[in-house]
């Protein structure tokens, strides 16, 4: 190892790492409540133990060199591995503490709020760091190792993955309550053949589930509309654009409210699991290790705060 790589200091890559995520010399010392030629000069002085320049300007806009790049992925391993000698030490006292990085698919948003909140309850030095996005978005963050644990469903089965279900997963059909099929018990899936069917968008962990069980069901939709994302789905079925096929934990607060209803097919809801996914291989740190027990052995807590997001069929 080079001599010079020694002589970095945490601060120097903590005033680094502000400059790789603000993408400004100025938002940076803001953020580190330092002055602006005090950020130019711990750059300088990093770059001259790196030997390379670590950020160009091209036009007006900052940019990270190949080196910058390297070094801030190396920093990364560094402050996570703190983080965890950090988690570690608490937990040797009997006080679980740390950040638990957090990334779920949006169908499971309005849950997940509710699950932290008790978990936190039992560990409540625990903080938290939730990314909302979609599945592809998901499996590729599991890919990159940005996260301690990902919430999905239809788990990816080409990867290196260790996984388990939690909670069950029901994807039903709901429209407004005006709609010519609401309040019809015994539908049958062929009826949809004949509405508009509003779904999500290709790659949806939901519209990959909901596209193979019509095709098993030999169900064929003429009028599809695609909408992005299941607030998208709600606030079409809402507008009265069609029949939405969804999770029911997404629409329980419109189904509760009225402004919804679920519609009456005999072969739905459709179930699926949520599962709690890491890499296989990974090196959990004591928080993520923590919250993963908890999903595994509190399942009647969990399905008692699943519960508002499971209204009764009416």
């Amino acid at each position: 190892m080079r001599k010079t790589l020694m002589r970095m200091t945490l601060r120097q890559l903590q005033v680094f790492r502000a400059v790789c995520d603000s993408l400004s010399y100025s938002r940076a010392a803001e953020e580190m409540a330092l002055t602006q030629p005090a950020v130019s000069q711990q750059i300088r002085q990093l770059e001259e133990l790196v030997g390379q320049p670590l950020f160009e300007y091209v036009g007006k806009k900052l940019y990270l060199t190949e080196a910058a790049h390297d070094l801030l992925q190396a920093s990364e391993d560094i402050f996570a591995r703190l983080e965890n000698l950090d988690m570690q030490l608490s937990n040797l006292q009997g006080n679980l503490r740390g950040e638990l990085r957090l990334a779920v698919v949006s169908s499971i948003q309005y849950l997940t709020p509710h699950l932290l909140a008790a978990f936190r309850a039992r560990h409540p030095e625990v903080s938290f760091r939730l990314e909302v996005t979609r599945r592809a978005q998901v499996i590729q963050r599991l890919q990159d190792n940005r996260d301690d644990v990902v919430l999905m469903a239809l788990v990816p089965e080409d990867r290196a993955l260790e996984f388990f279900p939690f909670l069950n997963n029901p994807i039903i059909a709901v429209a407004r309550p005006e709609h010519p099929l609401a309040g019809q018990p015994g539908l049958s899936l062929k009826e949809l053949e004949t509405q508009v069917l509003l779904q999500r968008e290709q790659g949806s962990g939901t519209r990959k589930a909901c596209d193979e069980f019509l095709q098993q069901q030999r169900v064929h939709p003429q009028q599809l509309l695609q909408l992005g994302s299941s607030e998208a789905l709600l606030h079409g079925a809402l507008a009265g654009l069609g029949v939405a096929l969804l999770t029911e934990h997404a629409a329980a607060p419109w189904l509760r409210s009225g402004e919804l209803v679920r519609l009456g097919f005999a072969e739905l809801p459709l179930y699926r699991s949520w599962c709690a996914v890491h890499a296989r291989g990974k090196r959990l740190s004591p928080v993520a290790q923590a919250f993963l027990a908890w999903l595994r052995e509190e399942r009647e807590q969990i399905r008692r705060i699943a519960a508002p997001f499971t209204p009764p069929a009416r």
